[in-house]
């Protein structure tokens, strides 16, 4: 399988792919590993290998930013950000594993239960089956698979195939690191074929990070017994309230809306702003987004690169038309630059049926709409079936503190972008933007399950 760098088209990489028998021999592999309890890895050996993981990550970061940079089309500054927060991941995991433990289940309040001792703990949940997305090509594999080995998981992870360097460099380093190679297998297979990490009975945990359609789908073929974790997208709602500071809000949209090119399934999408101040801020946000320089994303100075692929510069480009023919205000981009660029595009007032009104535009697209009843606003933001994260800037702390209350959604961010996250908070959609929490603790609970024991003794 040919990898192309998605800025210039330029040929990176001819790797293998796997077919269904070899598919079927590393799940059992994996089960075979997870049944034999004599092949587990200590929890202190485990933590040995992942201080060894952050010590070869450290030393590799130059080459780990512009692998990702160059397969994932995200400019080189944020790259280099994404695998500073790769690294940190793998420490946050060091942290928490010696807080995965259980709790004592109080005993004797009744005669039934009298002389017993009872408490839990937990136990890694079986095989890990993850497949990941494009465009976060390492820290979304890091969040897929270190969760896994930290609790002792044996662990399969499929990147996508317009991103898998990443995934093979990473999972070398677990090697060289000495976690032990049916621990984690990289699985580079045709998007056809994925579906056997899915369906298998030996899978005991299912992480999915890409798009509503086909994770829902895949829940739907998991076997019984299977826990799963999907991970969608959203149309991000910003709320900004009449009183709201917009020259320190300003940088804050433009960031969280042209990251990576708007490809963040937190991004910035639907601001609603006052009617007071609508016209500055769409004339502000404009400007600045009109300064944004786009292109080649190994360029330090480059600040938006490309789409993944030129058929998603297509496609946003309909978006944009379609919206602009219906009503809505160019006020700056709405054209390509290129096959596999896009210029950052702000929409005002796009009518509120167009489909960059209501789906995920996954592009460098911030739309405005004016309001002048908040609770309108908030019930427009509410309709759609997606619900991520969301955010509202105001200097008032009640009106924040009702818009939180308000808003589906199961993060809110008070004069901050929708797009904010660390690693150690729970993340994750609701509704049709997903099922289940992600960030590094929360995996590392939902890959473990209690066992509980009681205890029958006279003496207690």
């Amino acid at each position: 399988m040919k990898i192309y760098a998605p800025y210039n088209n330029e040929l990176i990489d001819d790797i293998p792919v796997m077919n269904s028998d070899e598919i079927a021999s590393s799940l059992e592999k994996a089960k075979a590993l997870f049944d034999d309890r004599k092949q587990w890895i200590p929890k202190y050996e485990r933590i040995t290998i992942l201080e060894n993981t952050v010590k070869i990550m450290e030393e590799r970061k130059e080459e780990l930013t512009l692998t990702a940079a160059r397969e994932g089309g995200k400019p080189y500054i944020d790259s280099k950000v994404e695998i500073d927060r790769a690294i940190n991941g793998v420490k946050l995991a060091i942290e928490y594993i010696g807080q995965m433990g259980g709790t004592e289940i109080p005993m004797g309040h009744t005669k039934s239960s009298a002389n017993r001792l009872a408490f839990t703990m937990r136990e890694p949940i079986g095989v890990v089956s993850s497949i990941s997305a494009f465009n976060h090509p390492l820290n979304l594999i890091v969040h897929q698979t270190i969760p896994a080995i930290a609790v002792g998981c044996p662990v399969l992870i499929k990147p996508a195939l317009t991103t898998p360097l990443s995934c093979l460099k990473f999972v070398d380093i677990l090697y060289e690191a000495g976690l032990p190679k049916d621990w984690c297998q990289a699985i580079v297979v045709e998007n056809e074929d994925a579906e056997l990490l899915v369906t298998d009975i030996r899978v005991n945990f299912f992480s999915f990070i890409g798009s509503a359609k086909v994770g829902w789908y895949l829940r739907s073929k998991l076997s019984p017994g299977t826990r799963c974790a999907l991970e969608h997208g959203g149309v991000a709602p910003v709320i900004v309230e009449k009183d709201a500071k917009i020259d320190e809000m300003l940088p804050l949209l433009i960031k969280g809306g042209f990251y990576h090119a708007g490809q963040v399934c937190v991004s910035v999408q639907r601001v609603f702003v006052h009617d007071s101040l609508v016209t500055d801020v769409a004339e502000k946000l404009s400007t600045q987004a009109q300064k944004l320089e786009v292109g080649d994303p190994l360029n330090p100075n480059t600040e938006v690169g490309p789409l993944i692929r030129p058929a998603e510069v297509d496609r946003v480009e309909s978006w944009v038309n379609e919206a602009k023919e219906k009503g809505g205000q160019i006020l700056c981009g709405g054209e390509r630059i290129s096959d596999s660029c896009f210029e950052p595009t702000v929409i005002l007032n796009p009518p509120l049926d167009v489909k960059i009104s209501t789906q995920e535009v996954f592009g460098p697209v911030i739309c405005i709409y004016s309001y002048s009843d908040r609770q309108k606003a908030i019930n427009i933001a509410n309709s759609l079936p997606y619900a991520f994260q969301a955010s509202v800037f105001t200097s008032d702390i009640d009106i924040a503190l009702d818009t939180v209350s308000q808003l589906n959604a199961t993060a809110v961010m008070v004069n901050d972008h929708t797009a904010f996250r660390v690693d150690w908070m729970p993340f994750g959609g609701r509704g049709s933007s997903g099922l289940g929490m992600g960030g590094i603790p929360y995996s590392m609970h939902e890959m473990t399950r209690d066992k509980m024991i009681v205890i029958k003794s006279h003496i207690i």
